[in-house]
């Protein structure tokens, strides 16, 4: 008897529907077609231990096995259920009324638990789309699946509870997520805040305006300046997530493996921080089955690089066309996937191998070392951060006073203000921040004054600035003026812009 069960192929972070089709006949052997990988081709035996636990046992005849589309490859143990449920209803030991309405995947145990799986956001969205009435998956993955709610979300524990199921012998609960309660439930909680922070009211500035406009930035300053406890405070005046964003940070992260415990959707936006240690193909993503990297996995939060010369070269280059382009494109010889890699980059540095300033005491190294140390981050990548800061020493009576600063509730009200002109400025576009502008918008929405263009010809001629860095300041500058709900942009605003490119100066190219 041939029957097809449906599961789901993850590809970048979509799914495409796979048939598995399941044919037994009279004769011996198992076979298993269709480009399965080890894991797939391993999966007759986990199916036989399973099924032998709860009472059945794979029958004695010719198995044959396909996957289609033949020509894509399967990779994964996610198929365990699919196929051993298509196997008892080939060898007809429970009904096939239903099989086709529903999507059927998990990992098996050997006594017929299932194991959560990978992508399971994305799965069910596509299931939704192509009229699926339901999915049966692992419990572990029921609330994060839930979140479609145009679909019947089974979790289950058991294989035994999939098959009592399709005989009509026990009903499957459905398992629902209140999507709007969970998304604001944790919204605005934040493990850290501004008023923590003593004095730095510079770098602070800095930051409240590289949020109001989703500007990259780096922190410049020596050893304890509080570089890295300014940059983990980022999240906490950014703007919330809004549902669509919501979703597809989800979606990232629940293809990668993320998705901690019984965790639906992600309500706060990421915030990255690996190792210098990491490698190209971790940070930017891919594989010989490309997953998404860190830069993915910060899309519409933040990624940190701490100490950002310590990273290899070949690294930070791999970032280039990200930071440009806002996605990351992976080419393999037989297909490509995209993923999103929209983020803001925040990133930290010593202003020497010594960590400190020209101009300070502890200071042991010479200018060719100061150079030396800075090459190891490229122009063409300088140029892509649109605010260099230097960070420096906090004194004695900042550090000892006890009057808090201002809290990140109050700077996040200011750059939700100037968040909010933006999107009424770009409503008929598809961006949403003004560091996403591109020649087009900078000519329609940042029109400059005789002033400005004065001051920024002048920055231009003795900062020698690319075409990059002088598009960079003037959304810059457009962020400013937003947060000023100004709606020219002044030759104050460029100038505060015009300082915040410290790297540009003639100090550090000497």
């Amino acid at each position: 008897m041939l029957v097809k069960v449906y599961g789901k192929a993850i590809q970048g972070i979509s799914a495409r529907k796979i048939t598995v089709e399941v044919n037994i006949e009279n004769g011996v052997g198992y076979h298993l077609v269709g480009l399965p990988d080890n894991a797939i081709k391993e999966s007759s035996h986990r199916i036989s231990a399973a099924l032998k636990n709860v009472g059945y046992k794979l029958p004695g005849k010719k198995i044959t096995i396909n996957m289609a589309p033949a020509d894509l490859r399967k990779e994964g143990s996610a198929y365990d259920l699919t196929i051993a449920i298509g196997i008892l209803a080939a060898n007809k030991n429970i009904k096939t009324d239903d099989l086709d309405r529903y999507i059927i995947m998990g990992e098996l145990s050997l006594d017929g638990g299932l194991q959560s799986l990978k992508g399971v956001l994305p799965i069910a969205i596509q299931a939704s789309k192509e009229g699926f009435k339901g999915i049966i998956i692992p419990q572990q993955n029921a609330r994060e699946a839930a979140i479609v709610d145009t679909l019947d979300v089974h979790g289950v524990a058991n294989i035994s509870e999939v098959i009592e199921f399709f005989d009509k012998k026990k009903p499957l609960a459905k398992t629902k997520c209140d999507l709007l309660r969970e998304f604001q439930k944790e919204i605005v909680n934040f493990p850290f805040d501004f008023n923590e922070v003593k004095g730095q009211e510079t770098a602070k500035r800095a930051l409240e305006i590289a949020a109001a406009g989703g500007h990259n930035i780096l922190l410049i300053g020596s050893p304890g300046s509080g570089k890295t406890m300014l940059a983990k405070r980022l999240p906490s005046i950014l703007p919330p997530l809004n549902i669509e964003e919501a979703l597809e940070t989800t979606k990232i992260h629940s293809v990668a493996g993320k998705i901690e415990g019984n965790g639906s959707i992600i309500t706060s936006r990421p915030f990255r921080s690996p190792h210098h240690s990491i490698s190209d193909v971790a940070l930017v993503g891919g594989g010989s089955y490309p997953q998404p990297g860190e830069i993915s996995l910060a899309h519409n939060g933040v990624l940190f690089l701490d100490e950002m010369p310590e990273f290899k070269r070949s690294v930070l280059e791999v970032m280039r066309q990200p930071l440009e382009d806002r996605y990351v494109s992976i080419s393999r010889a037989k297909f490509s996937v995209n993923y999103p890699a929209s983020f803001m980059l925040v990133a930290s540095m010593n202003p020497s191998p010594s960590g400190y300033f020209p101009d300070d005491p502890n200071n042991t190294s010479s200018m060719t070392e100061m150079q030396r140390y800075m090459s190891k981050i490229s122009g063409p990548l300088l140029d892509r951060i649109d605010l260099h800061i230097e960070v420096s020493k906090v004194g004695f009576e900042q550090l000892s006073t006890k009057r808090k600063g201002e809290a990140s509730s109050v700077i996040r009200q200011r750059v939700l203000h100037a968040r909010t002109i933006q999107s009424e400025r770009f409503k008929a576009t598809t961006i949403n921040s003004n560091a996403q502008m591109g020649p087009k918008e900078i000519e329609q929405f940042c029109i400059l004054d005789k002033a400005s263009l004065k001051l920024i010809k002048s920055a231009m001629e003795k900062l020698n600035l690319s075409a990059r860095a002088y598009d960079r300041i003037i959304k810059v500058a457009r962020s400013i003026a937003d947060l000023e709900s100004a709606h020219q942009i002044s030759s104050l605003h460029i100038s505060e812009a015009i300082q915040y490119r410290s790297l540009d100066r003639a100090f550090w190219r000497v």
